[in-house]
């Protein structure tokens, strides 16, 4: 039988590329999101689309079930649904806080249970969690977005080493700058969160940078695509992939800066 992917957050950017890169690569591949109309022309490509929202646990239930049943198998998961909540810690909501870790933690957490007793039953499976270079470093006004990728980070580890004996591999891909709505998305939020108040010239130096960041291009999502192929196809692959501009260089300076100097570091940087 040919293999199974599920690939959430496959309605643009990153999961689209992902999804059909593996769709060419031979999977039957399902493409998760909330928005089905958004996939159209995944279906017309030949994936399976689902209409699923990873914190609505009905929908994530029968998103796996739907699988199985047509399929018999899931080998390949890919966790790629998520966004990121941008404003200052004491300017965000406990309400908009725990959502971000209901996306980009607990969905993923959620539909990995889900997901394990088939691997376990074929005594094989790959899990690809798409984290982000912020899940090894941190950006002024994204507390919680960084909480989230640095808790599915540690996550991940502690599961690769529970799922080993089954024969599921477990891979964090950790993009840079990456070609999609990411720099317009956080915008806004970060403006009408902390725009006025004590926070207000932090919140428009970010916007400004993050701009002219962005300005200066990013890498195109099929980097992301290519990563999740090496991930899968491996005979025995890296525990962590950090791909598109900007990852290595801002991880390697988190890795020998003290804490102070990366602080001066970000400083300087949104000058």
């Amino acid at each position: 039988m040919g293999k199974t992917a599920l690939v959430t957050g496959a309605s643009s950017g990153m999961g689209r590329e992902i999804a059909l890169r593996l769709a060419a690569d031979g999977y039957t591949v399902y493409g998760a999101a909330r928005r089905v109309e958004r996939m159209r022309d995944l279906e017309e490509r030949g994936i399976r689309v689902i209409a699923m929202d990873v914190t609505v646990d009905e929908q994530v239930v029968a998103a796996v079930d739907r699988i199985i049943a047509e399929t018999g198998r899931i080998d390949v998961l890919v966790n790629n649904a998520g966004f990121g909540l941008y404003g200052a810690v004491e300017d965000t909501s406990m309400v908009d806080a725990r959502y971000q870790f209901d996306v980009n933690f607990f969905g993923v957490a959620r539909l990995t249970q889900l997901v394990l007793p088939h691997m376990r039953a074929q005594k094989a499976g790959r899990i690809v969690n798409i984290s982000s270079m912020g899940g090894a470093i941190y950006t002024p006004l994204g507390a919680y977005y960084h909480a989230t990728k640095h808790a599915l980070e540690a996550w991940s580890d502690a599961l690769r080493f529970e799922v080993a004996p089954f024969g599921i591999d477990v891979v964090i891909v950790r993009p840079g700058m990456i070609d999609t709505e990411w720099a317009g998305v956080m915008a806004e939020p970060i403006l009408e969160r902390s725009g006025s108040g004590a926070y207000a010239a932090l919140a428009r130096t970010v916007v400004d940078s993050t701009e002219r960041t962005y300005a200066g291009g990013g890498s195109s999502p099929t980097v992301i695509a290519d990563a999740v192929a090496r991930a899968v196809s491996a005979r025995r692959p890296r525990t962590r992939y950090a791909v598109g501009r900007l990852a290595k260089p801002l991880i390697a300076a988190r890795r020998v800066l003290s804490d102070r100097a990366f602080d001066r570091l970000l400083a300087a940087a949104a000058r």
